[in-house]
């Protein structure tokens, strides 16, 4: 049983990779997006649910948590992209408590890794730990101030799933390029090459963070200035040919329009 497993848990991996990589390079909400998407989102599942059982298997709790963490985030990112209106479910509450539960366990592993003489905790020293806690913690608060509000929508909803994909993305491009580098050409390890293909991730998420943050704001101000400028021709006299801010602004808008597509 044990052999077949570590092949899915291997193979949901690369797959998972590959699909992740081809997803956030592609137009978002395109149909090739989403295809990606969707397999990125089945191979995370496998590789995260095979990885727990593996974990369970061979005692690891820290990998448990990795693994449960893994699944929440690419779970709850996938549900956040197919929200079409406001509200909460019961799977949000769960997810919560859940997140909630890993948050601590993680921070609470961190602080004995760092405070025992060993200076680890189930073969991890406390960095990781805290790492994956502060990440749980993030996924944590952000479940409070959604479940506070009554659900999700717009710039809010994309970031969500942006980042919680993209943390996916780089759980399974470390665990490929940094936890087996061994596996790589010596020209590859030398020069950082893996190094950069692991983060990459999340430079991509910083970036596609910034876009859809800009693109609403731009939106804000080029729909303000042109209610201004609407308001302007409304008091100018009849006859008057001079252009006003609202016909000068329509180029603006279609810009800010296909911004939005892109991301």
């Amino acid at each position: 049983m044990r052999s077949p497993l570590l092949f899915l848990h291997i193979v949901s991996g690369t797959l998972g990779m590959l699909s992740g990589f081809v997803a956030v390079f592609l137009l978002k909400g395109s149909r090739r997006h989403a295809v990606a998407g969707n397999v990125f989102f089945a191979s995370m599942l496998s590789l995260s649910a095979s990885g727990v059982v593996l974990a369970i298997m061979k005692s690891q709790p820290g990998n448990i948590l990795g693994g449960t963490l893994t699944f929440y985030l690419v779970a709850t990112a996938w549900l956040a992209a197919r929200r079409s209106e406001q509200g909460i479910s019961t799977f949000d509450w769960g997810a919560f408590l859940i997140v909630l539960g890993l948050t601590v366990f993680e921070l609470a592993f961190g602080t004995q890794a760092a405070t025992s003489p060993s200076r680890v905790k189930y073969g991890y020293p406390a960095g990781p730990y805290f790492f994956m806690g502060s990440v749980a913690l993030l996924a944590c608060v952000g479940d409070i101030r959604m479940l506070l509000h009554g659900g999700i929508s717009g710039a809010q909803r994309i970031a969500r799933h942006l980042w919680r994909m993209c943390f996916g993305l780089f759980i399974a491009a470390s665990s490929i390029f940094l936890a087996r580098a061994h596996l790589f050409p010596a020209l590859l390890r030398k020069t950082g090459a893996l190094f950069f293909l692991s983060f990459l991730p999340l430079m991509l998420m910083i970036f596609w963070l910034f876009r859809v943050r800009f693109a609403r704001a731009y939106k804000r101000k080029f729909t303000t200035a042109a209610v201004t400028g609407t308001n302007s021709q409304a008091r100018r006299p009849s006859g008057s040919t001079q252009p006003g801010p609202a016909n000068t602004l329509a180029g603006g808008n279609n810009f800010i329009s296909s911004g939005q597509r892109a991301v």
